[in-house]
């Protein structure tokens, strides 16, 4: 068991070292972890997703709280939410330091550019490997080309298409459960 403490501590280390841009940039690496360790199914993992969306609290966290528990319980959940926040903690404090010398400085400027196009390959691949994973419905589908579409014309807070997928889950997912 210590092992396994001690594997999941690595991962979500590895994650939180690695995942720059935000919660969503960790999803490659838990696809990764559900592939190699079989702790959770790519199924399990699509509902984690959505769950950490619309919980309270940085997306990456909850993904690493949620896989933990799902892994090796409640101290599973504690060592994979310390091990993904331990390298953040330690990269604000060193850069909070030494920001002021090198806020102007153009390589630094160009090598933070240059990651904002990897985050969203990364995010756009993780993307294209839920449609062909989860289970697509024709009203989820609808309602996505719906969001792109009204996404284009109006700028509305992501939370509000969390919220109408949601609401459009819970009723697909209540209309399958009684047979509809």
């Amino acid at each position: 068991m210590i092992k396994l403490y001690l594997l999941l501590f690595a991962q979500f280390f590895h994650i939180g070292v690695f995942s720059f841009g935000g919660g969503y940039a960790t999803l490659p690496f838990l696809y990764h972890i559900a592939d190699k360790y079989y702790w959770f199914s790519q199924s399990q993992l699509t509902d984690m997703i959505a769950i950490s969306s619309i919980t309270p609290g940085p997306i990456g966290v909850n993904m690493a709280t949620f896989s933990g528990f799902t892994t090796a319980g409640i101290l599973g959940a504690l060592i994979a939410t310390s091990a993904i926040m331990i390298p953040s903690f330690i990269f604000v404090s060193v850069v909070y330091n030494i920001l002021d010398k090198f806020k102007t400085n153009k390589y630094v400027i160009s090598a933070v550019k240059s990651l904002k196009p990897a985050g969203c390959a990364m995010l756009s691949a993780v993307g294209i490997k839920l449609l062909f994973t989860s289970n697509l419905h024709l009203i989820g589908i609808l309602c996505l080309i719906a969001f792109l579409i009204s996404g284009f014309y109006k700028k509305q807070d992501p939370i509000f298409y969390l919220g109408i997928s949601a609401i459009f889950g819970l009723i697909i997912g209540h209309l399958q459960w009684i047979g509809v």
